[in-house]
Formats: structure tokens, sequence, C-alpha cells
């Protein structure tokens, strides 16, 4: 095979990624070429709404998944925290490249922190888990709703629709707006959101040629991570309805994973995390990410 397709969304985000992991993919396999298929996902349509009003993260994949189904393009490259629980059948995620920072950015205008910034500040993000995290660490904040690609949620930032945004930092760093972050935050104050930072690449589950390209360019590390933060979405059942947060890393000592749920206003959260030796496959990890979401259940 000599020609792979791509289907990607088209939002700038969605095409720097994409286009960043079609160049390594042609770097390792001499004599590819990768041609692109843009498609505007009903999430990317529906922009004047919650997403937990109008069906969830998984409107992000449903067209693209569609484009890998009725053969008009051989892989999807996904934002991974995108990626519902379940796949559709005769779909897989084949390939999980090597993980970007999976933490969150504060973003103000004036430079002041989160612990900084004045009593009323207005927080613009449509994120419950963002809106949990910033209720603990600070309740005197107003969350406003705020939906939209990165460039319109800084855009509002700037014209003084609202003091702070939160936003990842993988996804300013793909973009080279990391300069616009006024503070990283740390896990401990804003846990991640389960897969952020990661790209997740579905093909055809029997497109053997497809798979195969795509083989050299998938990192353990971060399919152990992610498997892991994502045991913990399907024990839970957690969807953009949830405030819902896991984050994995790799320790000395194994696999390291913390996880938070809370209910839809943020109240009365939940916090677990495990240590264990480092799993060997994906599917450990997994188990792993599924106890620890059923003690959250109990909780």
């Amino acid at each position: 095979m000599t020609r792979l397709i791509l289907a990607t969304r088209r939002s700038a985000l969605a095409l720097a990624q994409s286009r960043a992991f079609a160049r390594a993919l042609v770097e390792v396999s001499p004599g590819l070429t990768v041609g692109e298929l843009e498609i505007v996902t009903s999430g990317d349509k529906i922009t004047d709404r919650p997403l937990q009003e109008v069906g969830g993260k998984g409107l992000f994949v449903k067209e693209l998944e569609e484009a890998l189904l009725d053969g008009r393009a051989h892989f999807a490259v996904h934002s991974y925290k995108d990626v519902p629980a379940v796949i559709p059948d005769g779909l897989v995620i084949s390939c999980v490249p090597r993980r970007e920072d999976p933490r969150d950015v504060f973003i103000t205008r004036t430079g002041a922190t989160l612990a900084d910034l004045p009593r009323g500040s207005r927080v613009g993000t449509s994120s419950l888990r963002r809106a949990a995290a910033i209720g603990l660490a600070r309740p005197d904040l107003v969350i406003v709703p705020l939906r939209g690609n990165v460039d319109t949620r800084l855009r509002k930032l700037d014209e003084g629709h609202v003091d702070a945004i939160v936003l990842a930092l993988a996804g300013l760093r793909r973009l080279g707006l990391e300069r616009r972050a006024t503070e990283v935050l740390d896990p401990a104050v804003m846990l991640p959101a389960i897969g952020q930072g990661a790209l997740g690449i579905e093909c055809r589950e029997a497109d053997a040629e497809t798979r195969s390209a795509l083989a050299p360019l998938d990192d353990p590390e971060t399919s152990v991570r992610v498997a892991a933060e994502r045991g913990v979405m399907v024990a839970l059942g957690a969807d953009c309805r949830t405030p819902v947060a896991a984050h994995a890393v790799r320790t000395d000592e194994g696999l390291w994973i913390r996880a938070m749920i809370a209910e839809a206003d943020g109240s009365r959260p939940r916090m677990g995390e495990r240590h264990v030796a480092w799993p060997s496959v994906a599917a450990d990890a997994t188990r792993v990410g599924l106890d620890l979401g059923q003690e959250l259940l109990r909780a």
C-alpha cells in the first residue's frame, strides 16, 4: 500500500495533530503518501449548547467513523479524550502514539493565576470536570459556559467576555500557542480528562495493511496509561454529563493512577488512586482502571 487516506475534523487543532501524525507516518514508511479527508462533525456544527445537552463527546467522532466504515478513509485521527467507551463493530483503535503533556492550563488576560484571580471573576468553560475542579479550588469564582475551538475561546477571553479560560496544554502546544498559558495546573488541582493529550488512531479491524502501516508509531507506554484511564470511564459509565477525570503515569514503582468523579453540579467529589506494578499489556491496565472506577462508584 503506497497511499492512505486519513479522516480528520476540520478545526485548526484537529488538522495540526492529524498532519503531524501523517508526517511521522511517512517518515517511518518510505514510499508512503497520506491524503486527507476533512469532515465537519456534528460536534463542530453545534456550538451554542453544552455537549451534555446534544449527545456527548461521541459527536466529534461519529462522522469520521462513518468514513472508515464506508471506505472513504483508511484511518481517522482522534483526540482520544473524544472517543466514547464503545467503538462500533468493525473498527478498532489500532495505534496510540506517544502522548503529549495531559495537563490543563489556566489563561488570563492579566497574568493572574488561579490562586490570585480576584473574587467573582468569570471563568469560561463548558467542561463539567474543569468546573468541578475550579469550584473546589476557588468556590468564589463564577463559571460561565463557553464552547468553541481554541481560537474562539482565546478570542472571547481577549474580548473580555470572561476573565479566564481553561484549555489543554497539549492543544496549545500542537497549535504553537503554548506562550498563551498563564499557569500549568498541577493534577492535584485539576485532574486531567481521560485520554487528554493522547491521540487514538482508528481504522477498520479487518484492514491488515493499514494496521501494519500504523504499528510503528504505537507507543506501548501511552497505550497502557490511557487504557487504565479508560477503564475508569467504563466502570463509571461516564459521559460528558458527569464530571470525571483520571490520570495515569509511569513511576519507578510501576503504574500510578488517580481518578475523580462528582455530581453534575460538582458536589460530592470522590477521589481514589492505585499504585500497581507496571501492566505488561493494555488489557491488564484496563482492569486496574475498572477496579478503581468501581471503588469510586461505591464511595
